[in-house]
């Protein structure tokens, strides 16, 4: 006897079986009221791209603010997110389409919003452009923050 509904088990291997891209360090948790609200500053090295690492902060909502206002699993939209060089950039096997690719991916709910970071290759002006949105299955944001690391060779 099954006993979980055929949608929750669907949405669990989904959960489980979607790939994480790079991973985060959280090196920043900074209160921002009383009822347990913080936003979360998380480093991320893109793992095609070594020497760049990139900073993304967001706001996690506290346990009192979920019992007030409900909306249990949940987290804003909101993101910021700055990339800097951080050693030697050597590029590996990019994706260099205008969709980019995506660098990191987190939930900001059970089981449809995540936040992410996409890399996208500026070859005209030898830059990466990394941006920081919300995705969610029904409801687009338009609520994003963008960085970018320019490429500079040798000779300049």
């Amino acid at each position: 006897m099954n006993i979980f509904p055929k949608h929750l088990g669907a949405a669990l291997t989904f959960c489980f079986l979607t790939p994480s891209f790079a991973v985060s360090d959280t090196v920043g948790n900074v209160d921002v009221d009383w009822l347990g609200n913080d936003i979360v500053i998380e480093a991320v090295q893109d793992p095609e791209v070594e020497g760049v690492t990139c900073h993304l902060a967001y706001f996690e909502r506290g346990l009192i603010d979920r019992l007030q206002k409900g909306n249990w699993f949940e987290d804003p939209s909101n993101s910021s997110i700055s990339c800097r060089q951080t050693g030697p950039i050597s590029v590996g096997d990019i994706d260099r389409s205008d969709e980019g690719e995506n660098v990191f991916s987190e939930r900001r709910s059970i089981i449809f919003k995540t936040l992410r970071v996409k890399r996208i290759f500026d070859e005209a002006n030898n830059t990466l452009i990394y941006i920081s949105h919300a995705r969610d299955v029904q409801n687009g944001s338009a609520k994003m923050s963008m960085s970018t690391v320019p490429l500079y060779s040798a000779a300049d």
